[in-house]
């Protein structure tokens, strides 16, 4: 038996299988990109708190510049820009100490959510990559099975076509003896 019967239904099932690995290839590529751009959020935030560390810091040197300006301008003014400058520094250290804290909670629950995502994330990866390993034994049995049938579909087609030109031949055969005794006759 030829091949031309079953070669459709084989390439069929391949070009399903391959539509079904490229889709999970496409999902698991898709997940990989989000964690990415968790763990750049992330990333973020720590160049934010960073970024803006050394803005507040910044502005304390602006402002001890500026009392160095009015110290050396104003004449007696020594003791009420030290009080200044000594408040300004507390405030600035309690505005420090505050953005840490926050800076920290915020990283740490967004690590806390990252690490959330990225567990169930590959949990759910896993999960569908045996589903999709069951789907495709499953798939390669019905592949199996339709080849199988198509064969025997194939082979009855062929006994089929068999029969039908040896009951034409026998019908030729009666019709030429038929011809032959009407001649003789």
């Amino acid at each position: 038996m030829s091949d031309s019967y079953t070669t459709p239904v084989t390439t069929a099932f391949e070009l399903q299988r391959r539509t079904l690995e490229n889709s999970q290839q496409a999902f698991e590529q898709t997940l990989q990109f989000q964690q990415r751009m968790s763990q750049a959020m992330l990333d973020s935030v720590e160049s934010q708190a960073s970024a803006q560390r050394r803005g507040v810091e910044l502005t304390r040197t602006m402002f001890h510049s500026y009392f160095d300006a009015v110290e050396e301008s104003v004449p007696g003014s020594e003791t009420t820009v030290e009080q200044l400058r000594e408040t300004v520094d507390e405030q600035i250290d309690f505005l420090l100490e505050n953005h840490e804290d926050v800076f920290e909670t915020i990283e740490s629950e967004v690590a806390d959510g990252v690490e959330t995502y990225d567990e169930l994330s590959e949990d759910y990866v896993e999960t569908l990559d045996q589903q999709v390993e069951m789907f495709a034994e499953a798939h390669e049995d019905l592949q199996s099975q339709s080849v199988d049938a198509t064969e025997q579909m194939a082979d009855l087609f062929e006994d089929f076509r068999d029969q039908t030109e040896e009951i034409q031949s026998q019908i030729q055969d009666v019709q030429q003896q038929a011809v032959d005794v009407e001649i003789e006759e």
